[in-house]
This record gives C-alpha cells, structure tokens and sequence, in this order.
C-alpha cells in the first residue's frame, strides 16, 4: 500500500464534520495504488473511499471528481465524490487536497475470462460515449510530453539494450502519432485492479486519477494490454475479440482507428513501461510503499513490436 499521508481517526473524525455522512466508524488503509494516499472509511451512514491527492496538480483535481460525478449521473458505475456541506468536492487533510468518494461494491479479478473481457469492453465504450458531453478539459497527463520530460531521468539506470528500445519507440511515437481519431475523456489506466466485478457483471470502475482527454482508442489499448494477455505478454486471442467485439457492438471502430492499432499498442506498453521505470528507479519515500516491476510491460512493448502485422481485430 502507498501511504504517504498518515491519518488517525481522531483527525478523520473531526474532519468528517464538515460532511453529512454521520460519524467515523472505521479507518482501513488500502492496499493498493502508487499515487494517492487511500483508505477505506466506513461511516454510520455508509461506505466510502478516501483520498489524499500526494503528488497530482491541485489544478487537475477539479477535472478528475468532476469527470466521476458526471459518469456516475449517466449510468457509469464509478465513484460518486460527495460533496460537504458548503458544496464542494475538494477539501484540506493532513494538509493534502483531499477527496471523499463513494464505495463501490465488488471484488478484483485478477483471473479473466473472455465473459470478464467482453463486460469490460462494453463499459470502456459506454464510459466514452457518456464523456463526450463532459466540459472539462485536461489533456492527458501521461501523453506525449510527459514521455520527452521523463525518459531522460531514466535513461541512466537502464543498460543499452533497454536504452536503445527507449529512444528507438520514442522516435516511433513521435513520427508515427496518429491523427484524426475520435477523442474525448479517457480513464487511461483500467487495468484488472480498476475494475470491481459481482460474479461476471461490473459492479464498479474505480482510480480516475490518471485520466485525461486522448484519443478513445489508447484508452482500448491501455486496456488491452493488460486485460487480454498473458502473464509473460502474449495476447490471449479469445479475450482480445471478446473485448473489441464487445466494444465495437457499443461503439464502432472507424477505419482509421484500425490503421492506428498496432501504433497505439505500442504507445499504450510504452507508457507503462516508463512509468515503472520511473517509480523503481526513483521511488519517493512512504509508507509501505508498492512498486510495479517495469519489466513486465518492456516484455509488453518488445511483443507489440514484434506482432504488429499480426494483431488481433474486430472482423
């Protein structure tokens, strides 16, 4: 678990006052998440997710509890953020931006079956049609920018072959960005560890602190290549077509949104990739603190290169 701001139940009590969701009946830190500060709280009036916001921008926050509230007003299945009693989503604890969310109900499944995949692909289509009528605007944190500002600061800690496959996809990226796609806002991390199911139907879609406007499909591959592959990267062909059929039967995919498969693949194992290079190699200082190993998405990038003229599609 990453926790970085401690907080005590006398705190969060006091804290809770300015809510109308009774009083504090249990603290619980969450095992999971290397961004935020989480816990679990359960309250006399219900259950709930707490957040300190560690590291993220206080001007982004606004984008991001403002994109769940209206998901959640269009059917979406994800957190609520309440608000206290003078109306606002935001406020002050242990002196980090805070937010209070709803608790969804469900479990983890770190297993999937093409059904799981198939439930997945629907919601992520769902979730960008009702997008497009949001007002926010924050272009993903995690885009191409960010890419150019942070490999150098890893480039140090990775031997050559893993330099040259660094700068090699780079460059990809930055000749090879497509254009033109449709666009709106994407959650651009639903991995398995997002997503909460009750037996095979999804009771909850949670952690939106990574999204961002893109393009609609890198928020496919994001998805993809983590919930249609195996454990050493491949792609397990019959949960890649059961999410994309799923998806396309809710939103279809234009032709140049096939073109750009293979390079928003790419981009997708790219980012991961980079990020975990980032939080293994130049870790902050916490409690508990959980680091992905990067390996696991340079397997990722290597095969998406590989495949590239042989990946799955909607037929």
């Amino acid at each position: 678990m990453s926790v970085y701001t401690k907080v005590t139940e006398r705190e969060l009590g006091d804290w809770l006052k300015a809510y109308s969701v009774g009083t504090l009946v249990e603290l619980k830190g969450i095992a999971a998440g290397i961004e935020n500060t989480n816990y679990f709280v359960t309250t006399t009036h219900g259950r709930y997710v707490l957040t300190l916001f560690e590291r993220l921008p206080a001007k982004d926050l606004p984008f991001y509890l403002g994109l769940m509230a209206h998901l959640a007003r269009h059917g979406i299945p994800c957190p609520s953020p309440i608000a206290d009693r003078a109306n606002r989503l935001l406020s002050t604890l242990g002196g980090k931006p805070a937010a209070l969310v709803t608790r969804l109900p469900g479990a983890v499944v770190m297993q999937p079956s093409p059904e799981h995949c198939a439930e997945v692909g629907a919601l992520l289509a769902d979730m960008h049609i009702a997008g497009q009528s949001y007002g926010g605007t924050l272009e993903n944190p995690r885009g191409p920018e960010w890419r150019r500002e942070t490999a150098p600061r890893v480039l140090p800690f990775l031997d050559e072959h893993r330099q040259r496959l660094l700068e090699g996809e780079l460059e990809f990226q930055s000749r090879n960005r497509p254009q033109g796609l449709q666009h709106g806002p994407v959650h651009a991390d639903l991995f398995r560890d997002n997503v909460l199911f009750e037996a095979n139907r999804i009771g909850g879609v949670v952690d939106f602190y990574f999204a961002g406007v893109d393009t609609w499909l890198f928020d496919v591959a994001v998805t993809f290549n983590d919930w249609c592959v195996h454990a050493d990267g491949e792609i397990d062909p019959a949960r890649a077509a059961a999410l994309l059929g799923a998806y396309h039967s809710v939103r279809p995919f234009t032709a140049g949104e096939r073109d750009a498969w293979p390079v928003m693949l790419r981009a997708a194992g790219l980012r991961f990739w980079l990020s975990r290079l980032y939080d293994f190699h130049l870790p902050r200082p916490g409690e508990l603190v959980h680091a992905h190993d990067p390996e696991h998405f340079r397997r990722v990038l290597e095969l998406r290169i590989r495949d590239r003229h042989r990946l799955p599609w909607v037929q």
